[in-house]
């Protein structure tokens, strides 16, 4: 049987998981950001392809900005690191205590992906290599 816990809203913001429940909201918000940008970018190319139009040619646009690409290589390199962090808890059930070890991990592996990414997409950005 369950527990009945009469926990309200305001009691319930006020947890204190830290570092695995940020990653966990973070993970959920970087899906929903790749599937808003994936969704964008099919139908800006229905309506390039289609109708040639303004709007989806300022979506191109925005698209190809080298901040707008910063921010995408982010949400797809958190998002893929952290789902591999939890496949490999959830296949080694007995490693689930170190949750947080697996984390800091993953923050070590992504920084300096992340880093050298940055650093490439700035740099053709400066120089104007697109």
């Amino acid at each position: 049987m369950g527990l009945k816990r009469r926990v309200g809203f305001f009691a319930g913001l006020k947890y204190r998981g830290g570092g695995p429940m940020w990653a966990w909201m973070l993970h959920r918000i970087t899906g929903i950001a790749m599937v808003l940008f994936v969704g964008t970018h099919v139908f800006a190319s229905f309506f390039m392809q289609q109708t040639g139009s303004d709007f989806a040619t300022n979506i191109n646009i925005v698209y190809e900005s080298w901040i707008f690409q910063i921010v995408v290589v982010f949400i797809v390199i958190f998002h893929g690191l952290n789902g591999m962090r939890i496949a490999i808890l959830d296949i080694w059930p007995k490693y689930q205590v170190f949750q947080r070890e697996a984390l800091w991990l993953q923050w070590l592996v992504f920084i300096p992906i992340y880093a050298l990414t940055v650093f490439i997409l700035v740099q053709r950005a400066i120089t104007g290599s697109y």
